[in-house]
């Protein structure tokens, strides 16, 4: 059978044995009217009033956008949002890229991103966590870590969260307060929140929140810095809207995290030898450290020993810029790294994204298919290279059998497999 697998712009259809077990999401449709479903729930919010009763002509408003690596509709989402603040002159709103530990993004990502219109009227600033000037420190967690953010944010008098909510594979699910943390948060407070002990705790895993030490740092954030106003949607395979929740945070978020779960959350019986992802395609599968997701979410259910393997385009390379490339190249192994990070005192940025994979290739062997990195890239990240499926997939039922079970999950960690044993 054909099946068509989320990858990069355009997509891949990939011949699949008949047997094999295809996962996804519960399909949502579209909202018929995008603009008018946000605008009725900027109008008639959660827990708060309606947004434009509450930014006066003299507020200083800061408005928190996601990253390129997100599939986020801004340009849809943020017009809309801005029409309700039309009764502030457009200097008095500033836009905040929630890079976190990205990249910035160029002037022509910002016009995709936000449409250019809105990069021509209202100022931009892309967030820096290593930039100490840019981040005041607005107390410190439980977990003994100082949370430092960024000062726009910090000192507006109305700071407004917007963002997508999908299943995250260590904190839970995003949106809500992720975009304080890791979005605008200084490398300090990302590094201790993603530490080794954090990562390798049992609940920061995919839908959990309670008990995450993880999303619980992240929502202290948000306690510390509360958000005036939170507004987040979900979307479908198309990246259609198909929800919108708007007002106070904790609502909003809660509301979302509860819907996503009931459609992303797919019942397994039994452990595959053959597990086949992606990583919902383009922004999703833009590079290497992003794809780690997807790897993850096939992780679940692929039986020890298995193979996984990760189908993302990853046209913005490994990446090059950050930290995780310079810790796979230096590590060379999945074990060596692990042994690295569990030494006393050690931390690097980006540490988090390469001990998930080393986390998964203890359990699983792991092939890439990308035609954007060659083979020497792709052995370097430890992984092995894919470069025709259906002849990968008929060299491993030799290698297990004929009777090898395969699952394939098209669209990627917007799937989330969840054990429902018989």
């Amino acid at each position: 059978m054909q099946v068509a697998l989320d990858y990069g712009r355009t997509g891949l259809t990939v011949e699949f044995p008949d047997d094999a077990v295809v996962l996804r999401p519960a399909d949502a449709p579209g909202l018929a009217d995008e603009r008018a479903a946000l605008r009725q729930a900027l109008r008639h919010p959660m827990g708060t009033a309606p947004l434009r009763e509450l930014v006066q002509p003299e507020h200083r408003v800061v408005i928190v956008f996601s990253d390129l690596t997100r599939p986020m509709p801004n340009d849809r989402v943020l017009p809309v949002l801005l029409e309700e603040l039309s009764h502030l002159p457009p200097h008095r709103i500033t836009l905040l890229n929630a890079l976190g530990t990205h990249r910035p993004q160029t002037t022509a990502e910002l016009e995709t991103m936000l449409g250019p219109e809105v990069v021509r009227t209202y100022p931009i600033l892309q967030h820096d966590p290593y930039d100490s000037a840019l981040l005041v420190q607005v107390g410190t967690s439980t977990f003994g870590h100082p949370i430092l953010l960024h000062r726009a944010y910090v000192e507006a008098d109305i700071r407004i969260l917007t963002g997508f909510i999908e299943p995250h594979f260590f904190a839970g699910f995003s949106g809500g307060p992720k975009s304080l943390l890791p979005g605008i948060a200084g490398m300090e407070t990302i590094g201790a929140n993603h530490g080794a002990s954090m990562i390798a705790h049992p609940q920061a895993t995919w839908g959990v929140t309670s008990g995450n030490p993880i999303y619980e740092e992240i929502a202290q954030a948000a306690l510390l810095a509360p958000p005036t106003f939170c507004l987040n949607v979900a979307l479908n395979r198309a990246r259609a809207i198909t929800d919108v929740w708007a007002g106070e945070w904790k609502a909003v978020h809660a509301a979302g995290c509860r819907t996503v779960r009931r459609r992303a959350f797919v019942p397994v019986e039994r452990p595959f030898d053959i597990v086949v992802t992606t990583n919902s395609g383009y922004p999703l599968d833009l590079n290497l450290y992003q794809a780690v997701k997807g790897m993850s979410a096939a992780s679940r259910i692929v039986r020890p020993g298995g193979t996984i393997v990760l189908v993302a385009e990853c046209s913005d390379g490994i990446p090059d810029h950050g930290h995780y490339k310079e810790l796979l190249w230096t590590a060379g192994s999945p074990e060596a790294f692990l042994e690295t990070i569990a030494r006393p005192g050690f931390f690097c940025p980006d540490q988090w994204e390469a001990q998930i994979q080393a986390q998964i290739q203890r359990r699983a062997t792991v092939y890439l298919y990308s035609d954007r990195l060659d083979d020497e890239t792709i052995r370097r990240a430890w992984l092995r290279p894919c470069r025709d499926i259906p002849a990968l997939l008929e060299e491993l039922r030799t290698t297990y059998g004929r009777d090898a079970r395969i699952a394939v999950l098209p669209e990627g960690p917007q799937t989330v497999p969840t054990w429902a044993p018989r």
